[in-house]
């Protein structure tokens, strides 16, 4: 009868025991899962929503009805490449279209930069207070994530450039920051940008550009234009009120955005999305409109919620990261609890750093005045 070899049997027994499960890459297991902001409440009855930062005047009606006249193509598959969609957008920013690189919604478009630029053994850093979903492409392509302080809530140039190492590959910035709302002016950007090394990514996500109305910003497609390591991030999401509908664009150095083709899906953006952002980009009435909205209402909510004890990080975007004493009864968590009981949902935001304040999207009058009632009466100074 025939015997292994002696050899065989002795690599069998050192060998380690099979996997009897299917197991992530290291690393993985230790994302901590995003957690978008409550949208639902027990029970019945309307319910004033202003934890996402979605616009309050929805989307432009233009948008709507391109949308809903797709209805009749769902069974083709759309333009690969959201030609209609960049060819738009170019002609509104005085772009290349060809540098322009659409995604379901900016997240898809920050993980296919993490996709195409980090792998295991490079770092990428981000700010204290930044985006949560910058960590999550971090790790998720082997990474290791640096966080950079920031001063005054504030994104501190010279804090990440203390941090850059031969290892670092990639920098996300929210310029304006989510949830803070401060912002870096355009001497800043391009003071960091002049720091890092070539080789250095520099991922500028402007989620809400559109709503800063200040003379020393600018949202940094002329810096993108100009070299090949700057990448502008841009969404539908917010001021465009195209949330569900998941769109959002890039613009990148030539390379980076033949990069980004080359790994994305080949129909990541759907036909409906494309025909309701190009109405979109289109409609300069309603986006004024949104403008002017904001531009009324964020500095007058700051004031009455001063005017009631509490204070807000100064805002360049549509949300004002409100704070609360540190006083048993009138903590955020609290504020939020008595604000859940008046069906009124706030952003919740201790996985920013925050663990005593709340964010809140600027709303409708109604939903603003709504806001304010609620949190007089809970601060006593009704």
């Amino acid at each position: 009868m025939a015997t292994k070899p002696m050899a065989a049997n002795l690599m069998a027994a050192d060998a380690p025991s099979a996997p009897t499960a299917p197991a992530p890459r290291p690393g993985i297991l230790d994302i901590a899962p995003y957690v978008p902001g409550t949208s639902v409440l027990p029970g019945a009855g309307p319910i004033v929503k202003l934890s996402s930062n979605e616009t309050p005047l929805g989307p432009s009606p233009k948008a709507v009805e391109a949308y809903l006249d797709e209805a009749a193509r769902l069974a083709r598959y759309p333009d690969g490449s959201a030609r209609p969609l960049r060819e738009a957008l170019a002609a509104e920013h005085g772009l290349d279209p060809a540098r322009i690189v659409c995604g379901a919604g900016s997240d898809e478009l920050l993980n296919l930069l993490a996709v195409a630029y980090l792998g295991p053994g490079d770092e990428a850093i981000y700010t204290e207070h930044g985006f949560l979903v910058y960590k999550i492409a971090i790790l998720a392509h082997g990474a290791t994530p640096i966080v950079a302080p920031e001063t005054n809530r504030t994104a501190d140039v010279d804090a990440i450039l203390a941090r850059v190492t031969a290892r670092t590959r990639m920098l996300f910035l929210a310029n304006p920051n989510n949830p803070t709302g401060t912002y870096l002016p355009a001497a800043e950007i391009e003071r960091l940008h002049a720091s890092l090394p070539g080789h250095v990514v520099l991922v500028l996500d402007g989620a809400y550009a559109e709503y800063v109305r200040r003379d020393d910003y600018e949202a940094s497609a002329a810096l993108v234009a100009a070299n090949d390591n700057v990448v502008m991030t841009r969404t539908f999401s917010k001021i465009y009120g195209l949330a569900s509908l998941r769109i959002g664009w890039a613009y990148c150095p030539d390379a980076i955005a033949d990069t980004l083709n080359r790994i994305r899906g080949p129909f990541n953006v759907t036909g409906p999305s494309i025909a309701a952002s190009v109405a979109a980009v289109g409609d300069h009435a309603h986006m004024e409109a949104a403008v002017a909205h904001n531009e009324r209402w964020l500095p007058e909510m700051a004031t009455r919620l001063a005017g009631i004890g509490l204070t807000a990080t100064p805002s360049v975007a549509n949300f004002l990261l409100v704070h609360f004493p540190d006083t048993p009864g009138k903590t955020a968590r609290e504020a939020d609890a008595y604000l859940h009981e008046r069906r009124i949902i706030l952003r919740r935001v201790e996985e920013y750093g925050f663990p005593n304040a709340l964010r809140m999207t600027i709303g409708t009058e109604p939903e603003n005045a709504a806001v304010l009632d609620a949190l007089t009466a809970f601060m006593g100074t009704a």
